[in-house]
């Protein structure tokens, strides 16, 4: 097997699980979040969705296949890496997590649907495609030798940025949680108030932004070059909440919104590898 062939299914599967993030947000969107009322039937006598159901279950029952798609690529991934000679302990482990990952997201999939669009459930759906975009970055990113160094101090702020990346994401989540695409017109919210939590939010994202500009003057060669691409994908993706925030939250936006977080997590993730810092 060989390097080609492995990076074209690491491409595969970064692809993919951003894919889903997508789809699974128009199930929300579309408000379509029931579209299949039961799991992992679609209904209690049926896999697959019928005329009754319109074209709510057709898009849930759609994203759902979409994890078989998934599941196909990880383990052609994961076949590769293996018959990959040059393939290290990591990159097994890597690839086998997200074949093992990919079968969970089903379950929690199935169990939001089960507690009727529970906000906290399908917050932790989020969450862990995001897990999921990371492995295959760090996947991806460790074919292609992108690993670096840089000075203690720069390095600590990039990984502060990307711990407080992590938390912008999680926030949005709850502003999410708290805003009018539940998924279903009769969902649940989580009582929270929207605007306070878009304020919190907000200023989660400038502190990240702020500490990318930091770490960018601090840097030079592979990891400014990194830092610089994030920081384009943050200041987009701050651009594009501000507008659909100011805008009622409109579904193209919002959709837009969360393939940009999955973007702005990847390029995160390769600066954080291409700025580790030196060793003492």
């Amino acid at each position: 097997m060989s390097q080609a062939t492995v990076e074209w299914w690491a491409w595969a599967n970064l692809v993919a699980n951003t894919l889903i993030i997508l789809t699974g947000g128009l199930v929300r969107l579309t408000s379509s979040g029931l579209g299949c009322p039961t799991w992992p039937r679609c209904t209690d006598e049926s896999f697959t969705p019928h005329g009754a159901l319109g074209w709510h279950g057709a898009i849930e029952f759609g994203n759902r296949m979409l994890t078989y798609v998934l599941v196909v690529i990880a383990i052609g991934a994961l076949i590769a890496t293996w018959r990959w000679t040059a393939a290290t302990r990591t990159q097994l482990r890597l690839v086998l997590g997200i074949a093992i990952g990919i079968p969970f997201q089903g379950v929690i999939g199935g169990i939001t649907v089960l507690t009727d669009l529970n906000p906290w459930i399908v917050s932790l759906h989020l969450v862990l495609s995001m897990g999921l975009v990371v492995a295959a970055t760090v996947f991806l990113v460790s074919l292609k030798r992108g690993a670096g160094t840089v000075e203690r101090v720069p390095a600590w702020i990039v990984q502060a940025a990307y711990v407080v990346l992590l938390a912008v994401i999680y926030l949005g989540t709850i502003v999410t949680g708290s805003g009018p695409h539940a998924g279903d017109a009769d969902a649940p919210r989580n009582d929270l108030d929207p605007a306070w939590w878009s304020r919190i939010h907000a200023l989660s994202v400038w502190t990240f932004l702020l500490l990318t500009v930091a770490a960018i003057v601090l840097t030079r060669g592979r990891s400014r070059r990194a830092g610089l691409w994030v920081l384009v994908a943050g200041l987009a993706q701050g651009l594009i909440g501000y507008v659909q925030y100011f805008t009622d939250l409109p579904i193209v936006l919002v959709a837009a919104h969360l393939v940009g977080a999955a973007v702005l997590l990847t390029l995160a993730t390769r600066w954080l590898l291409a700025s580790r810092p030196v060793a003492s």
